[in-house]
This record gives C-alpha cells, sequence and structure tokens, in this order.
C-alpha cells in the first residue's frame, strides 16, 4: 500500500539547498559535501591536491602519492535528523605513480510515521543511500597533468522502495609544484539507474565542476575559487517571495535576477589561512546557497561556512560548519590517519 509520506519524500529529498536543479534526477545524496574541509572552504572544491583521501570523492584526479595508506571518515550532522557521510583510502601501486582509491558515501534520512491514502497509522519505516566507489588515478608521464576516474554502485532505499544504479566520475588536475597552482575538472556522476523504484527511469545527477587554487609566494593563505554546475547554466530563477509592491506606481515589481546574479551563483570562495602548517583556519562563501537561503531583510548569513584543522603527529581533525539560514546550520566532523611515507 502506498504511503502518503513516501511520495511527499520523493517529492522533497533533493532538500531545500538543492534549490532550481533539485528535483531533476534521483540520488541527490551523490552530490553532498561530505567532507569538513569541503564544507568549510565553501563545497565542490575539485584542486585538493593534499593528504586528504576523500578529495578523491569529489575529483579522483587529485588523488596522488602524498595519500598513499592515508584513511578518512567524515560525519555529518545535517538538517532535520539526516546524518550523513563518507570514508575513504588510497594506496600507491608499488613504485610508480599509479594511485588507487576507495570510498563509501552514506545518507540515512532516519524514521517516518507512516499513513495510507485515508490517513490511517502503518507503521514507522526507514530511508537510507550508499555509494560505494572504486578509483584510479595517474600522472601523465612528464607533464604536470594528473588523470584519474571513479567507478560507484549505488544503492537507494526508501521505504519498501528500493534502486540500484552505476555511475563513473572523470577528473583532470593540472599541478604546478613549483608555483603551487592547481586547475581541476571533473565531470560526475555519469551512469544510470540498473533497477528504478517504481517503473520508472529517473535520471542521475550529472555535475560537472571546475576550479583553480594556489598559496601565493610568502602569504601563508590558500585561496580557492570553484565553479559549479556547469552543465547546467541557468540556475538563477524568479522568487515570487521576493516581489514587492511599488506604491507610488501602484504595481507589482517581480524578482527577476540579473545576469550577473546567475553567473555568481555558480562561483564559490575559500581560503585557508597556514595551510602548511598544523594548525588551519578556513573560512567559505557559497553565493548561490547565499542568494536561495536568505531572508528577506533580514541578516542570517546563508551561505557563510568556516572550520579547522588540527594536526597530531599521524592523525588529523578536522571540523566543518556551513550556515544555510537562520534556522539551519550544518556541523562536519573528519578524522585522517596518515600511515604512509610521506
Amino acid at each position: 500500500m502506498k504511503k502518503s509520506l513516501v511520495v511527499f519524500f520523493f517529492i522533497t529529498l533533493c532538500f531545500s539547498a538543492q534549490a532550481q536543479i533539485g528535483g531533476r534526477a534521483t540520488y541527490q545524496f551523490l552530490n553532498l559535501e561530505s567532507s569538513a574541509r569541503q564544507v568549510a572552504l565553501g563545497g565542490k572544491i575539485v584542486t585538493d591536491f593534499k593528504k586528504d583521501p576523500t578529495s578523491g570523492l569529489f575529483n579522483p584526479a587529485t588523488i596522488n602519492r602524498t595519500m598513499n595508506k592515508n584513511y578518512a571518515i567524515n560525519y555529518v550532522n545535517y538538517l532535520a535528523d539526516i546524518n550523513y557521510g563518507s570514508a575513504a583510502a588510497a594506496f600507491r601501486l608499488g613504485r610508480t605513480e599509479k594511485m588507487v582509491h576507495f570510498g563509501v558515501i552514506y545518507a540515512n534520512y532516519g524514521k517516518f510515521d507512516g499513513f495510507d491514502l485515508l490517513g490511517n497509522e502503518t507503521g514507522e519505516f526507514s530511508a537510507a543511500e550508499t555509494a560505494v566507489s572504486f578509483g584510479y588515478a595517474q600522472q601523465i608521464p612528464k607533464t604536470d597533468f594528473y588523470l584519474g576516474s571513479n567507478l560507484k554502485f549505488i544503492s537507494s532505499r526508501l521505504e519498501q522502495y528500493t534502486s540500484l544504479g552505476i555511475a563513473a566520475d572523470f577528473g583532470i588536475l593540472y599541478y604546478k609544484e613549483d608555483t603551487d597552482l592547481n586547475i581541476g575538472l571533473v565531470i560526475r556522476n555519469v551512469g544510470t539507474q540498473i533497477t528504478t523504484f517504481a517503473d520508472t527511469r529517473e535520471k542521475l545527477p550529472l555535475e560537472i565542476n571546475a576550479g583553480i587554487s594556489q598559496i601565493p609566494k610568502h602569504v601563508p593563505v590558500r585561496w580557492f575559487v570553484t565553479l559549479q554546475n556547469l552543465q547546467f547554466w541557468n540556475l538563477a530563477f524568479s522568487n515570487t517571495n521576493r516581489n514587492t509592491d511599488n506604491l507610488l506606481r501602484g504595481e507589482s515589481e517581480v524578482d527577476d535576477p540579473s545576469f550577473l546574479n546567475n553567473v555568481l551563483r555558480h562561483v564559490n570562495l575559500g581560503a585557508e589561512l597556514f595551510p602548511r602548517g598544523g594548525f588551519n583556519l578556513r573560512i567559505g562563501y557559497n553565493f548561490r546557497r547565499s542568494e536561495e537561503l536568505s531572508i528577506q531583510d533580514q541578516r542570517s548569513f546563508a551561505g557563510i561556512s568556516a572550520g579547522f584543522s588540527i594536526k597530531m603527529r599521524k592523525l588529523t581533525f578536522s571540523y566543518g560548519y556551513a550556515r544555510y539560514n537562520l534556522a539551519g546550520s550544518s556541523s562536519v566532523f573528519g578524522l585522517n590517519l596518515n600511515l604512509g611515507e610521506y
């Protein structure tokens, strides 16, 4: 028997933060930032060429030999009692520049009270999704370019409905060691459903992101600029809640985002203070989140994120905080264990 809350759950699965491009595909959890570092720096970072194997979940080309025998776990306390997180590890193949990567992303949406179409109780039900990934990356010989790919197996369970899927990520990274310049591009979630929820085949949440980051000489700051959702140009939309009445003209002024407003919705900014030290401070700004989740005539600080990391020998603890609006924010906790030679 179909339950009304299940239908509602399908409609709202994209969460409020997914906004205009939400609801166009299934498995939306694949594009959530499940890393304390990612969240603190504004999200969608594709140029994180460090010892954190979690970065391979966002751009497999960032998997490099400094990640050898590195392990990472992250836990996110999300909105409305939703919890999700990730685990990742990377290993070097012998003495080559070839790397393999393993990762898991999961989302637990909790328990819900079920009702039939007549409003009768049918008991509790739960919902959860998981993706297991296997990655490979290597440096193109005699160049500063790195290539990588992930193969992901996806499982989704929403009450009595289940679905299986398969997807792949393809990434490229340019890393200039002497200037510490990183330029990355990734195409994520290219794939299909193997089994559908209710005989209706849905698209996967394809995402194309690009970015650039660098540590300027003699300045202890790494800056990040990320361009997100390049597969879909028009992220801006008219918000009827922002329509205003012009008393002088006697007519309503409809919210109409400008060309620049749409451009900025693709941009995330981030900065990391003391990037090579044992203690880092991080801050980020997500223009799209700020524009879509801010409240008119109120200061909600939507779109701002921050965090830090502390390195203790082989163990690194990270924390990230993201602000959505006056009623919602999330905290991310991460641990990175380095057992490698670097």
